[in-house]
């Protein structure tokens, strides 16, 4: 812990929120891109002890919750499925699909496994040669390489019965997205330090350049954020647009060279649905023709999907930055982390699951009463 503890100091981050005090004489909107980075931020506090006029607006960095829902259900008809054995990481097992979620199939008789690995799904396949064994493959660039992994290896071992069920999207496109979209107010952006260990930053230059816009490569911690909002704003002031690396323990301009090669062995680029969002063109990864026959949407042929968002959710608008979660009707009333109605309450990036948990469905007004409340329950 002590080289955790070392990017967690509240000495230093109210300094750090001082300077930032100091450097800002304009109001600036900052996206994190990353929701891991969304529930440091609210976890932490970190929005409420920068000036009045710096806006963090929360990204689409959630790759559970831009998973389409047409996939989602997909997802639940194949692991619905006699003989088959339906794999993924426990975050998607809640996310809800047009009428219901894995949690049900599974309650339902399905075979339906949390794994910590994809290689866990492939040595599954291998004990079990008379199953269909899925392996829900969903991610940003980070999680990318252990997918494109277990193909690899499935292939190596002349494995017939294992196959993914392909969800990855990435960062650079969904910037582009966002920045050409109607009605944008993003003026700068904080990028995902564990996306660009895997991909480095050399593909962010060009949209620094084009958009004008500064981009800061940082880290997780409340230091990192601090560090990383600093000098987005610094730049801002100066009316520069540049790319910054503020998290150089961890990330290179080129990133990891092997992942990137083994990347590009087994995928290509796609055309994308993101939930909430729509077809962002270029922002997807597909298994290429070397590798389709372990595409679990080639080999189930899964057809007559209907798909129907709630009415109520409004995770779409949440995802695009438009609005906070607690703006939402329906948050923390018709949807909470029991009951989502959307993906953004059940993942563990989901900015409406932050805003739940860290009791931001209260203003700040709201917030501080309850708190004299409790203190003064406690004394009482």
């Amino acid at each position: 812990m002590k080289y955790l503890t070392e990017f967690r100091n509240g000495e230093i981050a109210q300094r750090m929120a001082g300077e930032i005090r100091q450097l800002a004489t304009r109001p600036w909107k900052i996206m994190e891109v990353c929701g891991g980075q969304t529930h440091s931020i609210i976890r932490n506090g970190i929005d409420q002890m920068l000036p009045a006029g710096i806006e963090m607006i929360h990204g689409p960095g959630c790759p559970v919750c831009v998973t389409p829902l047409e996939l989602i259900d997909k997802a639940l008809a194949i692991a619905a499925q006699p003989g088959v054995i339906f794999c993924s990481f426990g975050d998607m097992l809640r996310v809800p699909g047009t009428d219901g979620d894995l949690f049900q199939v599974k309650g339902r008789g399905g075979d339906v496994r949390v794994v910590y690995s994809p290689l866990d799904a492939v040595d599954l396949a291998a004990r079990n040669p008379d199953k269909q064994v899925v392996f829900f493959g969903v991610g940003f660039e980070t999680t990318a390489p252990a997918n494109a992994m277990s193909v690899h290896v499935a292939r190596r071992r002349g494995l017939k019965n294992f196959s993914l069920l392909v969800s990855h999207v990435l960062v650079p496109p969904a910037i582009e997205a966002i920045m050409s979209s109607p009605g944008n107010h993003v003026q700068a952006f904080l990028a995902a330090g564990h996306v660009c260990s895997v991909m480095g930053y050399w593909e962010y230059p060009p949209l620094a350049e084009k958009y004008g816009i500064p981009i800061v490569v940082t880290g997780f911690e409340p230091l990192d954020l601090l560090d990383g909002i600093r000098r987005a704003v610094a730049q801002l002031e100066a009316g520069r647009n540049e790319v910054e690396n503020a998290y150089e323990r961890v990330v290179t301009f080129e990133g990891n060279r092997a992942a990137q090669k083994l990347l590009a062995e087994v995928f290509e680029v796609t055309d994308s649905a993101w939930r909430g969002i729509g077809v962002i063109p270029k922002s997807g990864w597909r298994l290429n023709a070397a590798y389709r026959n372990f595409d679990a949407e080639e080999r189930f042929q899964i057809s007559g999907i209907h798909t129907e968002e709630s009415l109520l959710c409004h995770s779409g608008d949440v995802l695009r930055g438009a609005i906070k979660p607690a703006q939402c009707p329906a948050f923390g009333k018709e949807c909470t982390p029991r009951h989502p109605l959307g993906a953004t309450m059940v993942s563990s990036e989901g900015a409406c699951a932050a805003y739940f948990n860290y009791g931001r469905f209260l203003s700040a007004e709201e917030l501080a009463g309850a708190g004299a409340a409790l203190s003064g329950a406690a004394h009482g």
